[in-house]
């Protein structure tokens, strides 16, 4: 009868160690989620600014083209004050 007790005694000690590293397994997936979810609605965010005031969007680069849309500057487009020479 003790040997008997004892099988099951070690039988539900490693189902519980199981148990744990399963939960505990289980943790780091939801923190890895929250994680990512938190990534998006920073994003979700950027994105509806940037919807909501399209003129501070220019200087975004762009997910097409991969480089950066610089506007140019505002004293390059204008002309000097001095007939146009520097």
């Amino acid at each position: 009868m003790k040997e008997l007790l004892e099988r099951r005694l070690e039988t539900l000690a490693a189902e519980q160690q199981k148990g744990r590293q399963a939960l505990a397994e289980l943790d780091e997936q939801r923190a890895q989620l929250a994680r990512t979810l938190l990534r998006i609605e920073g994003a979700m965010a950027v994105l509806g600014e940037m919807l909501a005031n399209p003129s501070d969007a220019s200087g975004v680069r762009s997910h097409d083209a991969g480089v950066r849309q610089v506007p140019p500057a505002a004293d390059a487009a204008m002309p000097s004050s001095n007939g146009g020479t520097p």
